[in-house]
């Protein structure tokens, strides 16, 4: 929140579980490891945080980049984190020292969003230049650029099976690309900006959020 604080909610009753404090900035982005125990945060103060969600205690900071964290992601090994900034840079991090591993440029405007592959070999990118960019996570090369988008790309994702790239962009419009050849395999236009997008692990249901309010779930 731009309260600077993260909270934790009971799903099924709506409770609040607790607060997490130590941001000096708003919080932009939030994920959740795997297996549940932890989450990772990115400000507007410009560092990610690890938390351990049972304690709500600060596990540890990772600084690097110069300016505003717009987007974190965990892999499914939960070894690494994954950060984009306005700075226009990804960063790939070593949760348990909190050591920078590498970082990935080539974006010409911030970076907006961040997913990595579940084999953790690949992670996605949207920027604010209208473009999507897929990387090799080990060596830090940019495997290719997804054109097509009009608007800045606010939100990306990446399949379960790791064949398809989804993107949710401010021209409106959403777009399922084939991860390989960077081909639109199929758009959908909405009424608004799309915020954000994700999809269902059997592959067949997509989910987008619209700056409308609405929520749109599709086959």
């Amino acid at each position: 929140s731009y309260d600077k604080t993260l909270k934790l909610w009971d799903i099924e009753t709506g409770r609040e579980i607790g607060t997490f404090l130590g941001h000096t900035n708003g919080v932009t982005s939030v994920a959740i490891s795997a297996e549940g125990h932890r989450a990772l945060s990115g400000s507007y103060d410009n560092t990610l945080k690890l938390w351990d969600l049972e304690t709500g205690k600060e596990i540890r900071t990772f600084p690097g980049h110069t300016d505003w964290v717009r987007s974190v992601a965990i892999s499914a090994d939960r070894q690494r984190a994954l950060s984009g900034s306005y700075d226009k840079t990804l960063k790939l991090w070593d949760i348990e020292t909190g050591k920078e591993i590498r970082t990935f440029r080539g974006h010409t405007a911030w970076v907006s969003s961040v997913a990595i592959s579940v084999d953790g070999h690949r992670a996605l990118s949207g920027s604010y230049d209208s473009t999507l960019k897929l990387w090799d996570i080990e060596t830090g090369r940019e495997i290719r650029t997804f054109l097509g988008h009009t608007d800045w790309v606010r939100s990306a994702a990446i399949s379960a099976d790791g064949c398809c790239a989804l993107s949710g962009t401010a021209d409106n419009t959403l777009k399922l690309w084939d991860i390989e050849t960077g081909q639109i395999l199929a758009e959908f236009s909405g009424d608004g900006p799309i915020t954000a997008v994700d999809l269902a692990r059997d592959g067949r249901t997509i989910v987008a959020g619209e700056a409308s309010g609405r929520v749109h779930f599709l086959k």
